[in-house]
């Protein structure tokens, strides 16, 4: 009698989580459709030449958008997901590093940027442009995101959905809008719409944040090393993710620059199926290895699992659509397609190593993973550039195989040492307790 009942609990548990992962890896899919959306109408208004122009500032900021805050968005999480009433402090940990690095990097970016990229013949307007864009990309998108991540702390997934799927559809209407209705052509005039969209984003954002109360403003000095462990890695990667569309733009055509640049973004959209299960599974590892990485062993044995066979099924399912691309982002971009089905696969090697290095990081570990991600990003960042210079675009596309194994590899090689170490440290530590008389 008792064993059914357990088993009826386990089974209503188990229920629960799928229909909260359905949910959650649900929103991020529409999420994903509203961004592939935005990214084709910008593709064909936009045109070629001024796309390829657009992913390449977009590119910059990208890097910089994971140097602001500094990482302490990932600290909130964490904490607040083992203790919520630490919400008001980390709340203010985060605004205080997110507006004091954002500053900086939006004036370092307007002194370099407008020397790099031409968006207007006038250059005032020239700035104006590149400074809305810095904005929108940087500090916008990262308070926006902190939204998110506020509610996924809290366990308040619905939440989170909301933000996700409505940051993503105020996107596309702002595209058709800029686009469709009113003939936006160049990047410096959907600068301007984009900054509008953000901000009108980022008014809501704080307006749902306000019924969890008012921030407590101070720096939380022993997690700002964890921060840094926790951002490097992200830098350096958004850097290697990155140093392949900047060295093909300089040695092949902007046709190919704008292609790959879609298909990237196709994979990125395919990892979101297991960026949905890592969100969801995060609060509830934090918890879990609060007494040690060898604590949730098993927990990171189905996550593995989950992760990949929900990568498999993304990439067969992109393949299969490949297709259909050119329909959608016009068919000027000739090698999309090709583009697509080569990399496709590179999302189930993305969904192994990332189970490893979130376990890492919801344990407490960053300086674990941040010593993997960083030098796996190193490596990647010289080995796609050396690849791309060589042979694009067929180098660049076998570096990143190449690298994504590495990461495999070195991840999980990594985890396990780490877990053998916790099991150690937990063994001696009983030990200690049953020899006090």
């Amino acid at each position: 009698m008792f064993g059914g009942k357990h088993i009826t609990g386990d089974f209503r548990s188990f229920l629960g989580t799928v229909f909260t992962y359905v949910a959650s890896s649900g929103s991020l899919l529409i999420s994903s459709a509203a961004q592939l959306a935005t990214f084709a109408i910008l593709a064909r208004w936009l045109g070629v030449d001024e796309f390829s122009l657009f992913v390449a500032i977009t590119a910059i900021c990208s890097v910089a958008l994971h140097l602001c805050g500094l990482g302490a968005m990932e600290t909130l999480v964490r904490r607040v997901a083992r203790d919520t009433s630490a919400y008001p402090v980390m709340l203010g940990h985060n605004l205080i590093l997110t507006g004091i690095s954002g500053v900086i990097l939006v004036a370092a970016g307007a002194v370099v940027l407008p020397f790099l990229f031409k968006l207007s013949d006038n250059p005032v307007l020239n700035l104006v442009f590149i400074v809305a864009m810095l904005v929108t990309n940087i500090v916008l998108v990262r308070l926006i995101v902190l939204t998110e991540q506020i509610f996924i702390g809290r366990s308040e997934f619905g939440t989170a959905n909301k933000v996700v799927v409505g940051f993503a559809v105020a996107r596309t209407a702002a595209a058709v809008l800029a686009c469709v209705i009113f003939d936006v052509s160049t990047t410096g005039q959907w600068a301007v719409w984009q900054l509008a969209c953000h901000i009108l984003v980022a008014l809501v954002c704080f307006r749902i944040l306000m019924r969890l109360g008012r921030p407590e403003f101070r720096i939380v000095r022993e997690e700002i090393m964890n921060g840094i462990y926790f951002s490097v890695p992200f830098i350096l990667r958004a850097a290697r993710q990155n140093v392949d569309l900047l060295v093909l733009s300089l040695v092949s055509t902007a046709e190919i620059v704008s292609s790959y640049s879609v298909a990237r973004r196709m994979l990125e959209s395919s990892y979101l199926s297991v960026e949905a299960l890592n969100r969801l599974i995060y609060p509830g590892s934090a918890r879990a290895s609060a007494g040690g990485l060898h604590q949730m062993v098993e927990r990171v044995k189905k996550v593995l699992a989950a992760a990949t066979l929900i990568s498999i099924a993304a990439a067969i399912g992109v393949f299969i659509i490949a297709p259909l691309l050119p329909y959608l982002f016009g068919h000027d971009y000739v090698s999309l397609v090709s583009f697509v089905r080569l990399m496709c696969w590179i999302v189930i090697l993305l969904a192994i190593w990332s189970v490893a290095v979130e376990a890492l990081g919801a344990s407490g570990n960053h300086a674990y993973r941040g010593t993997v991600m960083s030098l796996g990003s190193l490596f990647g960042a010289v080995l796609t550039a050396w690849a791309s210079w060589y042979a694009p675009p067929t180098g660049t596309i076998v570096s990143l195989y190449v690298v994504e194994f590495a990461m495999v590899v070195a991840s999980w090689l990594v985890l396990v040492h780490v877990i053998r170490k916790s099991k150690g440290s937990a063994a001696e530590a009983r030990l200690l307790r049953e020899a006090r008389p």
